[in-house]
């Protein structure tokens, strides 16, 4: 089968690879229908995140059950189905509490040795666990597909951050960060029922996706610029709730900054800019709380996908561009150079 493969930064090629097998009777193959690549993928693609030569990428896949172990109950071949990004055996004292994501037997696609969700096929361990079953049909409603695509992350990982940072009906609310997590956590926030929503970004093809989703308002300025908006916006007093989408210095700075005394703040951003902008003294001193981390997406896609099924909601919209397998690396470049939002792989 083919695959995507990261050599190096900037070196994304599609390559044969091994065809996955059953290697225990808790495994399933899946055949993969869509794929994406993340905003995380690209710390790889840059370099910030190590990789080994040759190693399989891609975390998000939504696809048909072709085969299964002997000791799998819960799908079965023919489904349709959807991954979130780790896979988790569902049975253990963390998945029963809902955090998928620090199952002692998890795991993330595209580490070394498991398959990557950029490519043609998947093995996927525990998958009672880990895969959610979908409609039949709509593996073939293509105004669909991305919104369930979206399911795996995304849009689970802006949930996560709302209900991190507390969001409630009728709060303000703030999204530091105009990627396709911070835009899905403007559409969290509208679903939980915030009353005023603050979406941060410059971007305008962005703010406007955020726009629909609900925002009522955009500031496009950074640091302490944005600050004194939201501030002013606020009556100086600041959101009650602030989801955190990037995982900088700067925006979790600007995060705290902007919550209101005895708000919340919910990180999802992958930290890749040390910890020195989160200021505990700051926060004491103003009750802050801060929660958040990775999304246990698994947790989350049941309800989640009631509402994607319903057309409550569509967070597919964040999906600005369609590649096939071929067009991946130059879908890695466009995100790179933000010339897409993100960019959606149809088999």
């Amino acid at each position: 089968m083919r695959a995507t493969v990261i050599h190096g930064p900037n070196d994304i090629r599609i390559e044969e690879v091994p065809d996955p097998v059953i290697q225990q009777p808790t495994d399933a193959v899946v055949r993969v229908v869509n794929a994406c690549i993340c905003g995380s993928d690209l710390w790889a693609y840059r370099g910030v995140a190590d990789r080994e030569a040759g190693q399989r990428i891609g975390h998000e896949f939504l696809g048909i059950v072709e085969e299964v172990g002997a000791g799998v109950e819960g799908v079965k071949v023919g489904d349709f189905v959807v991954a979130p990004f780790v896979w988790s055996d569902g049975v253990c004292d963390f998945c029963r509490d809902g955090l998928h994501t620090s199952c002692p037997h998890g795991g993330f696609w595209g580490s070394i040795g498991s398959d990557g969700g950029q490519g043609e096929a998947v093995r996927v361990p525990f998958a009672d666990g880990t895969l959610v079953r979908l409609p039949k049909e709509a593996a073939t409603d293509q105004a669909l597909l991305p919104s369930l695509l979206a399911l795996s992350d995304v849009m689970a990982t802006g949930h996560h951050a709302a209900v991190a940072a507390k969001v409630r009906p009728g709060s303000t609310v703030a999204v530091v960060g105009d990627g396709a997590v911070g835009l899905c956590g403007v559409l969290a926030a509208q679903r939980l029922g915030a009353g005023r929503i603050i979406a941060l970004g410059r971007h305008e093809v962005r703010t406007e996706i955020a726009r629909r989703f609900g925002a009522t308002d955009v500031v496009a300025e950074r640091g302490e610029a944005a600050i004194e908006a939201v501030r002013e916006l606020t009556g100086g007093q600041g959101a009650h709730a602030v989801l955190e989408a990037v995982g900088t210095e700067e925006s979790m700075r600007t995060a705290i900054s902007i919550a209101r005394d005895g708000g919340a703040v919910g990180y999802v951003g992958v930290p890749h800019g040390g910890s020195a902008g989160v200021d505990i003294g700051q926060m004491f001193g103003r009750n802050v709380s801060l929660g958040g981390g990775v999304a246990p997406a698994r947790a989350y896609i049941p309800e989640l996908l009631a509402d994607v099924l319903a057309g409550d909601i569509n967070p597919g919209l964040v999906f600005d561009r369609t590649v096939d397998l071929d067009g991946v690396p130059a879908g890695y470049r466009a995100m790179d150079d933000r010339t897409a939002l993100k960019v959606r792989i149809a088999f």
